[in-house]
């Protein structure tokens, strides 16, 4: 069986939180080295990570061994073009699925990242619910890779792809958190 793909979209320049989240350090790590480990433990291979806003000043603070590291050159335009650049990296290799997890996600862990990733197959589309709402990691089986990306536009992602075909919804409150930090927490 082909592998399953690690995506880190780590592109934004958190405007509401007034930094690069990828920078933010919870727990003693930085989101990004968080966000890649939380991959990493789960099995997930190859993994990706997408930079952009600050991302010199990321690769120089931020272990990223082991991952592919690519920047977006159009992170201003928001979510849906770092989907699309790591997305594009992924291309490259044997993939039959990516798991995608946002870098502002700290409370996803390794179990929700396994529980959802059971379901990977090309033709796979499955997300992760948190008390019936959708939320992080998703996963995207390789057949919708061209799909996905020609829908991603703005800070959408994959979701206007997704609300046109069916997804596998996966509960995961049990054993992650799937709350975005959008503002800085006092």
């Amino acid at each position: 069986m082909r592998s399953v793909a690690g995506l880190v979209l780590a592109g934004g320049a958190g405007r509401r939180y007034g930094r690069p989240k990828a920078l933010v350090e919870v727990g003693g790590r930085l989101l990004v080295e968080r966000a890649l480990g939380t991959l990493r433990d789960a099995g997930c291979t190859p993994l990706v990570v997408v930079l952009g806003a600050a991302a010199a000043t990321t690769r120089e603070r931020a272990d990223l061994a082991g991952a592919t590291v690519v920047v977006n050159d159009d992170w201003a335009t928001g979510m849906g073009s770092s989907l699309r650049t790591g997305l594009a990296a992924l291309a490259r290799t044997d993939a039959t699925a990516v798991v995608v997890l946002l870098v502002d996600t700290p409370g996803v862990t390794p179990e929700a990242v396994r529980l959802v990733r059971a379901y990977a197959g090309p033709a796979a589309l499955v997300t992760a619910t948190y008390h019936g709402q959708p939320g992080h990691p998703v996963l995207l089986g390789r057949e919708h890779w061209d799909g996905v990306a020609a829908s991603a536009r703005g800070d959408v992602g994959a979701r206007p792809y997704l609300s046109t075909h069916p997804v596998t919804r996966v509960p995961c409150e049990a054993v992650a958190d799937g709350t975005d930090l959008d503002e800085p927490v006092p």
